[in-house]
């Protein structure tokens, strides 16, 4: 099946006079997680990963994707004829690297513009132009050969209420105040989540985040978004137009944009925008690229917006506590693997109100799957619990009221003693961070070792970020806060602001054995101010125990163990109103004082 798609691909490749086309897996607005309709990359190789693009050339064709999926993609591409490119191994180049050196003179790259970002294609151009190849923009070549390619997603949009200080005007006020200061008369955008944020809007057309397929045109008067119209409702439409939206066909953005920058100061973010609309922008008078000014408004989260994230995580802590206890009980007295144990939680979740949706593909990651930082597991990885050795759960909701990402490894016997070392080490870090006090203007880069230093000092480390910012019924990973040691190269480190929600997930990950990692959901907020200045620390917002039976506790010194019981002690008083009898007896012996 999947040779003879890569036959009629070629074939139209050779109508167009394509030599390499490009397949990546987004969708036309960039988002993490995509639709049925948008799965181009999935139906030419065959591989369902969620991340990867594909290359297709006249004599071959290759896919790149990351170590989370390097099984799962040997496995699903073998014996199509494509080869797998692992992303961040040692001699793998990545897709524009790849063209770069394979390209010749007057040889052309196509790609369909809608999918890719605008500044990713102008790197590959410029890398290009130097070898005499071009890449061209306005072909997509799946639709031609996708006979039964499912529907578009139209699911009914739904508004949030509108509160004081929150509401669309106030936020469309303060975008606008960002434009002046700017001196742009439009904003345009594209990220779902940011259209989704301004206008208080959400949806279901993407999976594990509740937004809608949209467009929107900010002016200094009017204020144009461009969506399907089926979505709406005639309640929807009403709200939209009483906050002064003026409503479009989503698909006529590519033909109104042209003519509405004409002679106009333009701000658009390149990183987000497709190329196929920065295209359109040709007739402004200037364009400025930067960053659109939703994200940093949109990662602030208001008083409250906060006090309903933390009704999001009592509820939250209560199913995941109540799973843990249940899993404690159950393993080894009934046949229990990974992906049951995933849809176990989940109906843990489903049973609190208010419950929405997984904010994101869970990861439910036993003995040396642990290991893969982004496992995902399938029917043929799927491994069956026993009672021994670490089971890594990193999981999330979306509630009416929020989302959360939490993570906990426990163990499901008689941990030894180097895992009881390692998890209590990763356990310090978690803990150190979350009691972080520092002057205002760090940011994540200033407070990343203390996560790390516990490992550090023992000459380990993990290889990933320590925390990502998380959205408000929006993307679970948000920017543009972050803590990590390794400064971004031509990125400002982002000052932790008042309001700001981040993750604390520190972790080791031992290549065929296990893997562990601690995470809670944090919010930046102020302490006292002196004559130093401001000083800011973190509420830490999850509600779900450590595993004590992993503890080390000779390993904890006296303010570790203060850390513990406070951060214990205030799970039991949180949790214990909603827990039946069992569960709560075990939710006791668990967070008892150490």
């Amino acid at each position: 099946m999947i040779k003879e798609r890569m036959k009629q691909l070629r074939n139209e490749m050779k109508r167009q006079e394509i030599d390499y086309y490009i397949v990546p897996s987004d969708d036309f607005h960039g988002s993490e997680y995509v639709g049925e309709y948008f799965k181009c990359r999935q139906f030419i190789t065959g591989f369902t990963g969620s991340s990867g693009t594909a290359v297709i050339w006249k004599d071959g064709a290759g896919l790149w994707t990351d170590g989370r999926y390097f099984l799962q993609a040997e496995e699903q591409l073998s014996g199509s004829g494509i080869t797998l490119f692992k992303m961040g191994e040692a001699g793998v180049p990545a897709v524009p690297e790849f063209l770069e050196q394979r390209m010749g003179a007057g040889e052309c790259a196509g790609v369909d513009g809608r999918t890719v970002s605008a500044s990713w294609i102008r790197r590959l151009s410029e890398m290009l132009e130097k070898k005499g190849a071009s890449v061209r923009t306005d072909v997509e070549l799946i639709g031609k050969i996708w006979n039964d390619r499912p529907p578009r997603s139209c699911s009914p949009v739904w508004m949030l209420p509108e509160i004081q200080g929150e509401s669309c005007e106030d936020k469309t006020e303060l975008i606008r105040c960002d434009m002046k200061r700017e001196g742009c008369d439009l904003l345009i955008l594209s990220s779902l989540d940011e259209i989704a944020w301004l206008f208080n809007m959400r949806g279901n057309d993407t999976a594990c985040c509740p937004v809608a397929l949209a467009y929107a045109v900010v002016g200094m008067q009017e204020i144009a978004v461009y969506m399907q119209e089926k979505a709406l409702t005639k309640e929807t439409r009403s709200v939209l137009q009483k906050r002064g939206v003026c409503i479009h066909d989503y698909e006529q953005i590519y033909e109104e944009l042209s003519a509405a920058v004409q002679d106009k100061t333009v701000w658009a973010d390149h990183d987000q925008l497709n190329a196929a609309l920065a295209g359109r922008l040709k007739g402004a008078a200037s364009v400025l690229e930067q960053e659109s000014p939703i994200l940093k408004r949109k990662a602030v989260k208001s008083r409250s917006q906060l006090q309903r994230i933390r009704d999001a995580h009592v509820k939250d802590g209560v199913a995941v506590t109540r799973f843990l206890c249940w899993l404690k009980d159950h393993i080894g007295h009934e046949r229990i693997t990974e992906i049951s144990a995933a849809k176990k939680l989940e109906e843990f979740r489903r049973a609190q109100e208010g419950y929405l949706m997984p904010s994101f593909e869970p990861i439910m990651a036993y003995r040396e799957h642990g290991a893969i930082v982004h496992y995902a597991a399938d029917m043929a990885s799927d491994m069956e619990l026993a009672p021994e050795g670490l089971l890594l759960m990193d999981t999330g909701a979306h509630y009416r009221e929020g989302t959360t990402d939490i993570t906990r490894t426990v163990s499901l016997g008689q941990p030894d003693a180097q895992q009881k070392m390692h998890y209590t080490m990763v356990l310090k870090g978690n803990l150190r961070l979350a009691a972080a006090k520092f002057q205002y203007g760090c940011s994540g880069e200033n407070l990343d070792i203390l996560a790390r230093q516990p490992l550090w000092n023992a000459g380990l480390d993990y290889r990933h970020g320590t925390g990502h910012g998380v959205g408000d019924l929006l993307s679970v990973h948000e920017g543009p806060q972050a803590i990590r040691w390794r400064h971004i190269r031509g990125k400002e480190a982002v000052v932790l602001e008042e309001g700001m929600v981040i993750s604390d997930e520190p972790g080791l990950y031992l290549h065929g054995k296990y893997g562990i990692r601690l995470e809670n959901l944090m919010v930046c907020e102020k302490r006292e101010k002196n004559a130093y200045g401001q000083f800011m620390g973190f509420e830490v917002l999850t509600m779900v125990p450590f595993d004590r039976e992993a503890i080390a506790l000779e390993l904890l010194d006296g303010t570790d163990r203060k850390l513990l019981n406070d951060y214990h002690r205030h799970v039991y008083e949180t949790l214990v109103p909603y827990l039946d009898k069992r569960e709560a007896a075990w939710l006791k012996e668990i967070t008892k004082e150490i």
